[in-house]
Parts: structure tokens; C-alpha cells; sequence
């Protein structure tokens, strides 16, 4: 932990409302928390102050977050490193690893979650990763899901975005698909 009486976190995500929610439970629960939307905000952010900890999304727009892991230890070995992903497979499971990530967990995952990732020592060779791509339905309902989020839950805008009727989106958000 850093001398100052908060820890510091740092949240590298692209999803605006995901980083939003996360960056205030974290500051809820203590933590002093920094936001980075892309590699390059969070390498700004790494020059500013050096997190204890922090969560990294694996796909963003530009860079992976992959490549950020390796300026994070670098910038501290002891800092707890959570690589999520909406994109779970065991071969970005393992390379989050080899790469330096202390763990490694799917979205969605909450607060509480990712705290207790963060916490284990060791990434957990027992982590189910599911093989089984998300279904079509699933897929098309995560973006839906982005695009909204984007638009701060407006449905006119998320459909003109997405390049449809707005009554086809509000029927399409009443049908929300299986996890899988």
C-alpha cells in the first residue's frame, strides 16, 4: 500500500458507465480512485501517481490492455493487477498472467469481486473460463447495452446509433437474453 492513509486504484476501462460505477464503489470503500479510458490515459495517469492497485480492460479501443500490464509492474512489482474482459478465454487468461497480471476475471463482475481477485495471491488455476463463445443473442444484448450506456440510457440516440427502429430496440431491451 502507498504511505497515505487511502490506496490508490486505478481503473483502465472504455466503457464510460462500467468505469463511472466501478470508480465509485472503489472510492466508497477508501480507495482514492483514477480513471483512465485508453493505454495512453493510463500511462498519464502511472506518471501522476503510482497506484497499489488496478483493474485492466483487455479489449479497448486502440492498444490492449494487455500491453499496459508490463508499464504497471514495472512501475510497482508489488501492485495488484485484475485484467477483466467481456471476452473470457484461457489462452487471454494465461497470457494476462505470464505477462504479469496478478489475476484475471470476466465481466461482468462486481465490486466486491474484483476486490476479492485482487486480493488472492495467486491467480486461481481453478478460474472457469467458459470455452463456449456467447451466443449471437448474448452478444448483440452486451453491445446494445454499450451503445446505451454511451448515450446515457437515451433510446432514440442508441437507435440512430445502432441503425435502427427505436420500437425494434425497446422491444429487443424487454427480451433479455440467457447468460450464455
Amino acid at each position: 500500500m502507498s504511505s497515505t492513509e487511502h490506496p490508490h486504484f486505478l481503473v483502465v476501462d472504455d466503457d464510460p458507465t462500467f468505469s463511472r460505477i466501478l470508480a465509485r464503489a472503489m472510492t466508497l470503500r477508501g480507495y482514492q480512485v483514477q480513471v483512465a479510458h485508453s493505454v495512453d490515459q493510463a500511462l498519464q495517469c502511472l506518471q501522476l501517481q503510482v497506484p497499489d492497485q488496478a483493474t485492466v480492460d483487455l479489449k479497448m479501443e486502440g492498444a490492449s490492455g494487455l500491453t499496459l500490464i508490463a508499464h504497471l509492474r514495472a512501475a510497482s512489482p508489488r501492485m495488484r493487477i485484475l485484467v477483466l474482459t467481456g471476452y473470457a478465454s484461457i489462452s487471454t487468461a494465461v497470457e494476462a498472467i505470464k505477462l504479469g497480471a496478478s489475476n484475471y476475471l470476466p465481466k461482468p463482475a462486481d465490486a466486491d469481486q474484483i476486490l476479492a481477485a485482487l486480493a488472492q495471491q495467486d491467480a486461481d488455476p481453478g478460474l472457469e473460463i467458459d470455452t463456449q463463445p456467447m451466443s449471437v443473442n448474448r452478444l448483440e444484448w452486451e453491445h446494445i447495452q454499450k451503445v446505451l450506456g454511451e448515450h446515457q440510457g437515451n433510446i432514440s440516440a442508441t437507435a440512430r446509433a445502432l441503425g435502427m427502429h427505436r420500437r425494434t430496440l425497446q422491444r429487443k431491451l424487454l427480451k433479455r437474453p440467457v447468460s450464455r
